[in-house]
């Protein structure tokens, strides 16, 4: 049930907890001068706190990759509340206007999780490593149309020359995917990324 930190999966439907930030699978973090996988470690701690209790959440909105994003409970004890208290997630600000901003302080103050050492917050650790990714080549040298889903959930398709495409990554796990023309990507539902120059 529990796929990391910040994401249950709940009867085969994948839920992202509306809130909060946990560092990522494979994140390292730094504490008593040691490395430590922090993102396993939040996912482990999430895990067996869960143990066999019954989780419900209630959808806040779907996100650019069409996931339930929901605010869980468990016994009536919000989940994004219990790991940001526990300093095993941060507050994500940018989405949760501060709900969880005093979990945060207390977990910070009392030196908790994450806050017992030195941390990257998981929103930075990820763009810094999409913009240290190598240009991605295609599956089929004739395949190279990219079809990308962007943060609103638009789907559009980039064709080698535009002005984005180098910069564009494919993630097919979250749905984005290879085209070998043009039509096929707007016959699958994708648009024609802004700005073809």
């Amino acid at each position: 049930m529990v796929v990391d930190g910040d994401t249950l999966t709940i009867d085969g439907e994948r839920i992202r907890l509306w809130g909060v930030d946990a560092p990522e699978q494979d994140q390292t973090c730094r504490r008593h001068g040691q490395d430590y996988r922090c993102g396993e470690v939040a996912s482990q701690a999430l895990r067996e706190w869960i143990g066999q209790s019954a989780v419900s959440c209630v959808e806040v909105e779907k996100d650019q990759y069409g996931r339930s994003v929901a605010r869980c409970a468990v016994d009536g004890q919000d989940i994004g509340a219990w790991m940001v208290s526990q300093g095993l997630a941060l507050d994500y600000r940018r989405y949760s206007a501060g709900v969880y901003a005093r979990d945060e302080a207390s977990a910070r103050a009392a030196a908790r999780g994450l806050h017992a050492g030195t941390f990257e917050p998981a929103w930075a650790w990820r763009a810094a490593r999409r913009n240290d990714r190598p240009e991605q080549a295609p599956p089929q040298p004739a395949c190279a149309i990219k079809g990308n889903i962007n943060a609103k959930g638009a789907r559009y398709y980039h064709a080698p020359g535009m002005r984005s495409y180098a910069r564009t990554r494919i993630d097919e796990t979250a749905g984005e995917r290879w085209f070998c023309s043009e039509a096929e990507a707007r016959a699958a539902g994708w648009v024609s990324a802004p700005g073809r120059s």
